[in-house]
């Protein structure tokens, strides 16, 4: 072995470091604590025999003892490995893997335990009270080999009993409360690391991240979900934000905080995404949260464990549209973007060569040649699909002004290049607020209504990417672009008709461009879609037109186009997503409207909403909640009313003789 040929002068010394490292190693997992703080105090105890062995006079140490210090470092490093888990590592992970960590503890202990006793002290230059120093710490790991601390079967019980359930029930609040104070998972912070140590663990292992890590990961949301409920307030300076006047966790000062959709939880974090963006396994994350996993060294998706092919993260903007439509309907505040200012522009790392052959390209889309813009614009299309890097370089050149002024061009593949290298550009935040800048809007617009189809869905993508900015919201919907976006979802491709169903969607969170949208005839367009058969359209329709119920002329409209009918069939026999974006949009149609809840009893709403109630999505069931309420307060009051009517007409009159009479 190399460390023998060195003469044990440098095993001792990384034995010594080894040890020293294990002595700050603290505040251990409390399922492991114990077991563990012994371990390491043992350990720290040998401190003064290596010592020794390093000051000694005699710097020839025997062939035996040399193996056995060889063998001691390797089971000291294993020693550190398992230290370093119990104080990072995931506490749910421990306790529900409690009989493999303890077979790991034991292996390392006998490990150990063999390593010193392969040592011989009679051969070493040490003092008699180090060699009996040594003896005892042997003695202890010989006696830890065969024994097995109690374990805290309560907790591990209440865990495998959720772990292991796919139901919530009332029973599980007093499971909950006892496992998070036993974990001592109380506070946003606890939670949040024990999120990113249940994923680290899994990376560091090498594990594969089957239904066991699934099933651990929705225990923690649980107990997430639970901790937040009990305590709305608690650790969470950002969710306060987030809640409406009146704050407590409360909306409307009575109702409580809904739910947040897992698939707008970050699975790093568990928290509700402000900026959501996909690593190249297709999974997404919060921005900070997936940084700080890279930053740590780390090349594989943290859910996937998939070897990552690029570690630049892109924006996932159609999420972030449907976050923002999520929490408008629950009126809630979208989360806010971590703010820009004050950070320096995105650098690109081009070589120079390739900044050179930018600059080229750019020369040629200002030359008069059609055939060199042509070819430029397609080079720097190319360029701009797959490069971060590029996309900075390219803008960063002065590339954007020259492509905005190539859109009103009557050549059509040029323009074809020119809006499909603005679309790949404004992948790159920077570039989207350069691009309105530089005027581009008006002539994407001319694009969307006057080029060739291609040219016209990417002009659809363009407006899409480029309005995930709010104030290019508006900037886009006053220039025009809404009514032409009605026209490609009503004649394009179904990739057009995709590309403008995503813009429309997201220009509607703004509600200014809501009355718009439907004066531009975007609802009769919805409704062809809805009731098209194999449309592929029934998902992107009912989303735009949950977001158009909730403004005055898309609710009159909506219920103009004979929707009830159509709204009732998708909450029968649709999907979850549209179920509940159905019954939104009808929640708002029977809102003060008894035409369309007397139309929506009529074509048998009742059964389908009683089982969206119990069997949807979170918001689901409060959309079929809310009907079934109001739906059931309308046949009361039309009940009561015909009893009073009938009682009315059975009441005997007095007649005029027998009053004559009387008097």
């Amino acid at each position: 072995m190399e460390e023998e040929e060195n003469g044990g002068g440098e095993v001792v010394d990384i034995l010594i470091e080894t040890v020293n490292k294990i002595a700050s190693i603290s505040d251990y997992r409390c399922t492991v604590k114990k077991q563990y703080c012994n371990l390491a105090r043992r350990l720290k105890l040998l401190i003064p025999m290596l010592e020794e062995i390093r000051d000694s006079k005699d710097s020839i140490i025997p062939q035996q003892t040399l193996k056995a210090l060889v063998l001691l470092k390797q089971a000291l490093d294993s020693a550190k490995d398992l230290l370093i888990f119990g104080c990072e590592g995931s506490k749910i992970y421990l306790v529900l893997e409690r009989e493999q960590i303890m077979n790991k503890y034991h292996e390392v202990t006998a490990k150990l335990e063999q390593a010193l006793s392969g040592i011989s002290y009679e051969g070493l230059d040490i003092s008699d009270e180090v060699k009996e120093q040594v003896e005892l710490v042997l003695a202890q790991f010989r006696r830890a080999k065969g024994r097995v601390d109690a374990t805290d079967v309560e907790l591990y019980e209440d865990l495998l009993s959720l772990y292991n359930k796919t139901n919530d029930s009332a029973s599980d609040l007093a499971v909950l409360r006892r496992i998070s104070e036993k974990l001592q998972l109380m506070g946003i912070a606890d939670l949040t690391q024990e999120s990113l140590a249940l994923h680290e663990m899994v990376a560091a292992t090498g594990g594969d991240p089957g239904e066991s890590i699934e099933k651990m990961s929705m225990l923690l949301k649980k107990i997430k979900d639970f901790v937040q409920t009990e305590n709305p307030n608690l650790d969470a300076p950002e969710r306060e934000k987030n809640l409406p006047p009146g704050g407590s966790g409360l909306v409307d000062g009575s109702r409580q905080m809904p739910v947040i959709p897992d698939d707008f939880r970050c699975p790093i974090s568990l928290e509700l995404m402000k900026d959501p963006v996909i690593v190249s396994t297709g999974q997404t994350y919060e921005r900070s949260c997936i940084e700080k996993w890279l930053g740590a060294g780390h090349d594989t998706c943290p859910k996937t464990q998939q070897k990552l092919t690029s570690t630049a993260p892109t924006p996932n903007y159609v999420l972030r549209s449907l976050i923002a439509q999520w929490c408008e309907a629950n009126g809630i505040e979208p989360p806010k973007r971590p703010s820009s200012s004050g950070t320096s522009k995105t650098v690109s790392t081009c070589s120079l060569a390739e900044r050179t052959k930018i600059e080229i390209l750019l020369h040629k889309l200002t030359s008069g040649c059609l055939e060199d813009q042509r070819s430029a614009a397609g080079e720097i299309r190319l360029l701009a699909k797959h490069n971060a890097d590029n996309r900075v370089a390219i803008a960063q050149a002065g590339a954007i002004p020259l492509l905005v002024g190539l859109l009103s061009t009557p050549d059509p593949r040029i323009q074809e290049h020119a809006i499909t290298a603005l679309l790949n550009l404004s992948i790159c935040e920077d570039n989207k607020g350069s691009i309105v800048s530089a005027g581009a809007v008006p002539g994407i617009v001319h694009v969307l209504k006057k080029g060739s189809m291609e040219a016209r869905e990417n002009a659809a993508a363009t407006l899409f990417s480029l309005s995930v900015v709010d104030e290019n919201k508006v900037t886009i919907g006053f220039m025009g672009a809404i009514p032409p976006l009605v026209t490609l979802l009503s004649e394009g491709t179904q990739r057009g008709k995709k590309d403008a169903a995503t813009a429309l969607f997201n220009l509607c969170i703004y509600q200014g461009n809501k009355g718009k949208a439907v004066r531009a005839g975007v609802v009769p367009t919805l409704m062809c879609l809805l009731t098209e058969t194999g449309g592929g359209m029934v998902d992107e329709a009912l989303a735009i037109l949950a977001i158009l119920a909730s403004h005055p002329e898309g609710k009159a409209t909506i219920g103009a186009a004979e929707a009830v009918p159509v709204l009732v069939e998708v909450i029968r026999n649709g999907s979850p997503r549209n179920r509940e974006n159905a019954a939104a949009v009808l929640v708002h149609l029977c809102s003060g409207d008894q035409k369309h809840m007397v139309e929506a009893q009529e074509h048998g709403v009742m059964g389908p909403l009683v089982d969206l109630a119990q069997n949807g999505t979170d918001r689901g069931k409060r959309k079929a909640q809310q009907l079934l309420e109001r739906i059931s307060r309308f046949v009361e009051q039309q009940n009561h009313s015909q009893a009073q009517a009938e009682a009315h007409i059975q009441q005997p009159q007095p007649s005029s003789m027998t009053n004559f009479g009387d008097s």
